[in-house]
């Protein structure tokens, strides 16, 4: 980082009159929790913003402008980032600080230069934590191939999901484990395993030569850091079908809605294609979403998860798509080849066990009518795990 724009440079004044650096700025997430403090947002013509407990919360300060600006992000790029960011006008990348890793992506926009920052703990929750309605989890982690979506908006929680999952085989098994990130978020030690993380753009040109070379260097387990386009999906659902296991992401808000979007990549004449390849390679959708605590004390995952199996296979394999809710408001118990839950039933259950208020799981839920159902049929002794 250039001496130009130190990290600790005291440049935006707040309301109480004291003066904050990036480093200051920072050191928020740490002191308030990540879990809590999600997002920093740094745009030219409003104050600095943060995400807490899912709502952006305004600080009382004075206006960013260009200059401030780029004082407070320009220390958190390198030479190289700082020229993506000029000649592509936008930049992803990553900066760690004490016990938090932050994902960064700065982009040009009508006012100027702007910033979203989102923090992660470099500690990787335990899988239990993470609030697996089921013991799905032992099942995933202990697959030898197949395909393993997670699945929700920007701020889901897919990114920690998916390593804790990642963490669970390299403590448990003996495997090797090789990752395409964009950036790099979670940092993974050796344990039994052997992990390779890499960054696109650092290591390797994008996610398809990734994933090129990734199956020439004898993995076990791969992570996709997300589907962005047809040919990534392609060769994604073929490492699936080739005896690896596979994670990666897609923002979707629903599983049924996920394997739409897939084929909606393709062209029609290679949909029946696709088709068949989701029903062979793909294990489980999970599409989750992070939900304010009725305490208001941070904020819960709540869960939908579908398992592919010999039904759900079927259904996907003739394009019957839309009766595949209906198989996971059914195959609800603790087993294998069902698994599953509906995320309406998923907020129901939390309602129950008094976590979640009722009329917040209303606007989170994908279909009203079908959480006012669930409500009906819970029974008040059926808690989450």
């Amino acid at each position: 980082m250039a001496d130009d724009y130190p990290i600790d440079a005291k440049v935006y004044a707040t309301q109480d009159l004291r003066k904050l650096s990036i480093l200051d700025m920072l050191k928020f997430f740490e002191e308030r929790g990540a879990m809590k403090v999600s997002d920093l947002h740094i745009k030219v013509g409003a104050p600095i913003t943060y995400r807490i407990n899912g709502d952006l919360e305004k600080q009382k300060g004075i206006i960013v402008t260009t200059q401030i600006a780029k004082q407070l992000i320009y220390p958190l790029l390198t030479e190289e980032n700082r020229y993506k960011l000029e000649n592509d006008y936008t930049v992803d990348c990553s900066h760690r600080l004490g016990q938090l890793q932050f994902r960064i992506n700065v982009f040009m926009e009508n006012d100027g230069i702007c910033a979203a920052i989102r923090a992660l703990s470099l500690d990787i929750s335990p899988v239990e934590s993470i609030g697996f309605p089921n013991d799905v989890w032992e099942e995933i982690v202990n697959h030898k191939q197949g395909l393993i979506l997670i699945t929700g908006i920007t701020g889901a929680g897919k990114s920690t999901t998916i390593a804790s999952l990642i963490e669970q085989i390299n403590q448990s098994r003996h495997c090797r484990i090789i990752t395409i990130e964009d950036p790099i978020e979670y940092i993974f030690e050796q344990r039994n395993s052997i992990i390779s993380q890499r960054e696109v753009g650092r290591d390797v040109k994008s996610f398809i030569d990734g994933l090129r070379s990734m199956l020439r260097e004898d993995p076990d387990v791969l992570f996709v850091g997300e589907m962005r386009d047809p040919e990534t999906i392609a060769m994604t659902l073929m490492a699936a079908e080739t005896g690896h296991l596979v994670f990666s992401t897609l923002h979707t808000r629903d599983a049924v809605g996920t394997i739409t979007r897939i084929l909606d990549y393709f062209p029609e004449g290679r949909q029946a294609e696709v088709r068949n390849q989701l029903s062979l390679g793909l294990r489980y959708i999970i599409s989750q979403k992070l939900i304010p605590k009725k305490d208001g004390d941070g904020r819960l995952c709540a869960m939908e998860i579908l398992n592919n199996n010999f039904a759900v296979a079927n259904l996907i394999r003739t394009g019957k798509v839309e009766q595949i809710y209906s198989q996971m408001q059914t195959k609800t118990k603790n087993a294998p080849g069902e698994n599953m839950i509906t995320m309406e039933a998923y907020l129901a259950r939390l309602v129950k066990a008094g976590q979640l208020d009722l009329l917040e799981a209303q606007k989170w839920a994908n279909s009203p009518k079908c959480f006012v159902d669930a409500m009906k049929r819970i029974s008040d002794t059926t808690y989450p795990h």
